[in-house]
């Protein structure tokens, strides 16, 4: 079970990325779901009250939320108040069970061919076929934290961009790994800039799970950019020359940092001399190719 501040981590990056989501989903499509499993009952609350804050955005739209609960015998008292200020075309299922239940609640809800935003909480193993619903086809989005590294099935059940870190909070040590599967770089960007805003109220620190050294990041303040500026160079010069828009992708889905810490890292590089840039001066664009100078 996770403890008081790993379930407070979690809440905080819920709202905020479900705040990210939610007005682009409606503004693309006359449907979307919203598919919460595994979350603990103020979890469920504060993602609730999140869509009520958005309720002029659903007005002529369809939302439907799923709240797929096991032993939460308080959550319909505690939802209740908050569904009455919902407007109609809000919709919510309170469901029993595990989060392993998500494709049947994803399949009854109708959500097929519109977007799905989906949070599950599993501390066991992450099954292709859970995932494989929170893909929805091409128009699902989902964040998950379970206990270790989510990415190859995250891949296999149909998310091209994939970008996990294993958390490690103040106090309470290892707190499992947070994964995120999408199809847009919009969304890419806004959940690793959720996680360090999230990561920096709560003294976090995180590192690839994947990483057999087990080398955190600290993301509060001003973050140190060598282990990254190591890892672009690196990847120049195995890859090849490159636009820094493929390198800030690079960044999202391989490391642990944001994609504005990219462009830092390559100006720390050309400073070096270990980098060339196609223009001499100012900003680095996204389709400027960088090439490796050894």
């Amino acid at each position: 079970m996770p403890t008081d501040r790993t379930t407070d981590f979690l809440r905080e990056l819920l709202v905020r990325q479900l705040t990210t989501w939610l007005p682009a989903a409606l503004h693309r499509s006359r449907r979307a779901t919203v598919a919460l499993a595994g979350v603990d009952a103020g979890s469920a609350e504060a993602a609730l009250r999140l869509v009520a804050a958005h309720g002029d955005q659903a007005r002529g739209r369809q939302v439907t939320v799923l709240v797929l609960a096991d032993g939460a015998a308080d959550l319909p008292a505690r939802l209740g108040p908050i569904e009455a200020e919902l407007p109609a075309e809000v919709t919510v299922h309170l469901l029993p069970g595990d989060p392993y239940r998500l494709p049947v609640a994803v399949k009854a809800a109708g959500a097929a061919g519109a977007p799905l935003f989906s949070f599950v909480d599993v501390p066991g193993a992450v099954t292709p076929k859970l995932l494989t619903a929170a893909a929805n086809g091409r128009t699902g989005e989902v964040l998950l934290h379970t206990d270790g590294s989510a990415r190859d099935v995250l891949v296999s059940a149909g998310f091209p961009l994939v970008a996990e870190v294993a958390l490690v909070l103040p106090d309470s040590g290892a707190a499992g790994v947070i994964a995120f599967g999408s199809r847009s770089d919009r969304s890419l960007e806004a959940v690793r800039e959720a996680l360090w805003a999230v990561g920096a109220d709560l003294g976090a620190r995180y590192r690839d799970p994947l990483d057999p050294t087990g080398t955190t990041v600290d993301v509060v303040g001003d973050p140190d950019l060598a282990s990254l500026a190591h890892e672009l160079l690196a990847e120049l010069r195995a890859g090849g020359p490159r636009p820094v828009t493929e390198l800030r992708r690079h960044t999202l889905t391989a490391t642990v940092y944001r994609a504005a810490d990219t462009n830092r890292a390559l100006a720390d590089l050309l400073e070096a001399g270990d980098l060339r840039r196609d223009r001499e001066t100012g900003r680095l664009a996204g389709d400027e190719i960088i090439t490796p100078t050894s």
